[in-house]
């Protein structure tokens, strides 16, 4: 077997699922979306391409997402695969490639499981094409001094006292000292799209977290898949080996990136959690589970922890809890059930 037949062999695998697609967006009546799909694909019609993402997120947005059809899903990973490709082949400046790359990340967010091998190949071609021309990675301008301080604010804060942290346990991961580096993370991830309170590239993201406006700063990316979706930083961290502890196997790895002011409410887990402190001081409280019925937590609106009610959460301000700061390089185990409330210190 010759180098080219695999590559033959997965090509024809590749059509066999599109075409399958199509056909079935056609029984769903998507006529016109397959129409410019096509057009896309076989005349390189670039607003054909853009029309059929169109049509795609429209359904998308149709229904509540738990409704949403597969297929609808999958068709719009496809649309976007198209219009990154016909950006690629046009071969025109750094714009094209954000482009490029800004629709791949939007088929991997919103898109379904189907063609998500395609997308991710199609984002390592692109962002190998961009270091092969040494392009930089959606340069902002972004002040190096503003970010380092706001990694070291704060630091001479007394400590209190660590329950639970596993202290220094993450200081061999590469992302302790590359991510310090506002220049590295804006390289290597700066041109793609995210989800925080709007779909932003992660560039924009870095200078939101140390803008000075205060609406700005409080932007906030929250478990979301970030590690699956952007790869190079993915192996800048290590799954921790307590995650096989007992045979168990990892169910999510997800990222938390905010600026100081961002706070997680108080909430819980169903499953076994490993918080990672990588850059930044974050304050922990915990609580047992076997006390949850003294959060209220089946009421409409959860307790402020910063401002407790006693009037309308009597219990809640005797209930006994653990807490602690999480400095760079900590690892906190969190059962589960028990709640837990973070912020930034």
């Amino acid at each position: 077997m010759t180098t080219s037949e695999p590559r033959a062999a997965a090509a024809l695998a590749g059509g066999e699922k599109r075409a399958a697609l199509l056909r079935e967006i056609t029984e769903e009546g998507g006529f016109a979306f397959v129409a410019s799909a096509e057009k896309a694909a076989t005349d390189g019609d670039l607003r054909a391409a853009e029309a059929a993402r169109e049509m795609a997120w429209e359904q998308l947005h149709a229904c509540p997402r738990s409704e949403v059809g597969r297929a609808w899903r999958d068709a719009y990973a496809l649309a976007c695969l198209h219009v990154a490709a016909l950006r690629v082949a046009a071969g025109g400046d750094g714009d094209d490639r954000r482009a490029a790359l800004r629709a791949l990340d939007m088929g991997l967010i919103m898109g379904g499981d189907l063609l998500r091998a395609e997308l991710e190949e199609a984002i390592a071609r692109v962002v190998a094409e961009r270091n092969r021309r040494g392009g930089g990675g959606g340069e902002t301008g972004a002040d190096v001094e503003k970010w380092m301080e706001g990694l070291t604010r704060n630091r001479d804060l007394a400590d209190v006292l660590k329950v639970l942290p596993v202290n220094g346990c993450i200081d061999h991961w590469p992302a302790r000292t590359k991510w310090k580096d506002i220049r590295y993370l804006e390289r290597i991830a700066g041109d793609r799209t995210i989800p925080v309170e709007e779909l932003i590239t992660f560039s924009q993201f870095l200078e939101r977290m140390w803008s000075s406006d205060c609406s700005a700063n409080l932007t906030y990316l929250a478990q979301h898949p970030l590690f699956d979706q952007i790869k190079e930083l993915r192996g800048d961290i290590m799954v921790p080996e307590y995650c096989n502890a007992g045979g168990g196997e990892l169910q999510k790895l997800n990222a938390w990136f905010g600026p100081d002011g961002t706070v997680t409410p108080l909430h819980h887990d169903l499953h076994h959690n490993l918080f990672a402190q990588v850059l930044g001081r974050k304050y922990f409280r915990l609580y047992s589970a076997i006390i949850s019925n003294d959060l209220y937590p089946h009421r409409e609106t959860m307790v402020d922890l910063d401002n407790i009610d006693v009037n309308e959460f009597p219990r809640t301000r005797d209930v006994e809890f653990m807490d602690g700061i999480l400095e760079e390089g900590d690892l906190l185990y969190i059962p589960p059930k028990w709640w837990h409330y973070k912020q930034p210190v």
